[in-house]
């Protein structure tokens, strides 16, 4: 248990000083920026290069874990967005943005602080994959349904440009793709330049988690949404668990990307649905609460999590292959 807490208490601590610097200092949003900038643009891509690019190209290969885990995701955001149509009387808009709030979990700012510093540096190889290959769905989802609902700006063929623009110009993306090529071409950086990017990488998470506390800090909490009655076991509980079990139903996989995942899954909605809802415009205080309550409730799913597997009570594969 000490073990559990000695990991939890730094990741959330750090979330808790931003928020707390957030409200003390009464900075204005504004003064974010360069701190958010430089975690995006800077320290989370040299991360993901460092570690990529130092490993065996095999690894990065995988396309059952892929498409496992995007099954996975997706299912739970069919399930939100049906929930949605449901109670919001057909209002395919907000059933989008109820589906990317039980689907689209923090995995750029939590999930590489979390995962790396519980399950060591292997686990940034299925982090990248999962952050490149879930935000790919995710940011053609969002355009398509809200375009289907009449809510799309611009017409199709535009709208689909600014998509693929929108993905490949993503750092993080941009960043593994040069990993990937490093890793295959068995390219090193010069000595100063692999100096420079591991300077940067330490600072990803640190930086990372508080600039997500002073962003929780600066968002005002009103009432909260009732969709959260179902949104938030579906993003911090139903989604860890149906990960779990398709990644141990359908392959088998290395342990390490096994509980990476699950961990993932386990993160609250992302701080990008609430700009999405805002460049919509619907659904937005909603979205704004979806983040900060999924975020404060994850504190105790991601404590299950690690409890779960840093005491072996979770087993890599429920369903081994017969000797």
């Amino acid at each position: 248990m000490l073990d559990i807490l000695g990991l939890i208490m730094p990741l959330f601590g750090l979330i808790i000083l931003g928020f707390i610097a957030a409200r003390a200092t009464r900075q204005p949003a504004e003064a974010l920026g360069w701190l958010t900038t430089f975690v995006i643009y800077f320290a989370l891509p040299a991360l993901f290069f460092s570690l990529i690019s130092k490993t065996p190209i095999e690894k990065l290969a995988n396309g059952d874990f892929i498409l496992v885990n995007l099954g996975a995701t997706f299912a739970i955001f069919v399930a939100c967005f049906l929930l949605g149509l449901l109670f919001s009387r057909g209002d395919g808009a907000q059933a989008t943005l109820q589906g990317l709030a039980g689907a689209y979990g923090n995995i750029g700012y939590m999930g590489p602080a979390i995962a790396i510093l519980a399950l060591g540096e292997q686990a940034a190889i299925p982090v990248a994959l999962i952050f490149c290959f879930e935000n790919v769905m995710h940011f053609t989802l969002a355009p398509a349904l809200m375009a289907a609902t009449g809510r799309g700006r611009g017409d199709p063929a535009r709208l689909a440009a600014q998509v693929a623009r929108s993905i490949a110009a993503h750092p993080f993306i941009i960043a593994t793709a040069l990993g990937v090529a490093a890793a295959f071409f068995r390219v090193d950086p010069p000595a100063p330049v692999e100096r420079l990017i591991d300077y940067l990488a330490q600072a990803a998470a640190p930086c990372a988690l508080f600039a997500l506390g002073v962003t929780l800090g600066l968002r005002p909490l009103r009432r909260p949404p009732a969709a959260l009655a179902y949104l938030a076991p579906l993003k911090l509980l139903l989604h860890p668990a149906l990960m779990y079990l398709a990644l141990s139903w359908f392959g088998d996989f290395d342990p390490v990307w096994v509980y990476t995942a699950v961990l993932v899954a386990s993160l609250p909605t992302a701080a990008n649905v609430f700009v999405i809802a805002q460049q919509y415009e619907v659904w937005v205080e909603e979205a704004s609460s979806s983040v900060l309550l999924t975020t404060s409730l994850s504190v105790f799913t991601v404590a299950l999590a690690l409890f779960l597997i840093g005491g072996g009570l979770l087993p890599p594969d429920l369903f081994p292959a017969a000797p």
